[in-house]
């Protein structure tokens, strides 16, 4: 976990002791849940905010955060005195994480986030690794992308989604 922090640190210095101009960029996502929690939660949904320096021609690097949240799925259990509805507790994460992004044409670009997910929900939860790549469609002032994002700890929580974000 050292190695990810410092190693995003150094991007970020990188980015800051080269940059010529950067822009900031917020928007919002949201996605389909897979792997080891699909069962538990129906839908991903979040607002995420970033800010890129122009570090090479087509290349940029930055630092990103937002609030990401997995809605929880109602389950039912039978017993012998009936059937009760559950639900669990939404999975809330705050991301803290260096960004890149590399622009394959003008409108084209391939991105990823890498850093750490707080955890700020309710009940018990752990944070984790959070590893995000992207590929999208961009212009002057918006981005369209997809993306595949995955919080790790002991269990992967995973979703692929779909977002937006408006550059400043």
């Amino acid at each position: 976990m050292k190695k990810i922090i410092l190693s995003a640190i150094a991007v970020m210095a990188f980015g800051f002791a080269n940059a010529q101009e950067g822009h900031f960029k917020v928007g919002a996502h949201t996605g389909f849940i897979l792997g080891d929690l699909k069962d538990s939660y129906s839908v991903n949904l979040g607002v995420d905010a970033a800010y890129l320096w122009n570090v090479a021609d087509k290349f940029s690097v930055g630092a990103t955060t937002g609030y990401t949240t997995y809605l929880s799925k109602k389950t039912t259990v039978d017993t012998p005195f009936g059937s009760f509805e559950i639900e669990g507790d939404n999975a809330g994460f705050i991301p803290v994480a260096a960004t890149a992004q590399y622009s394959l044409t003008d409108n084209l670009f391939v991105g990823a986030d890498l850093g750490y997910a707080i955890y700020v929900g309710s009940g018990e939860g752990d944070g984790g690794v959070l590893y995000q790549p992207k590929f999208g469609y961009q212009n002057e002032k918006i981005e369209i992308f997809a993306s595949y994002k995955g919080i790790s700890d002991d269990l992967t929580l995973s979703s692929i989604n779909l977002g937006f974000n408006y550059k400043f």
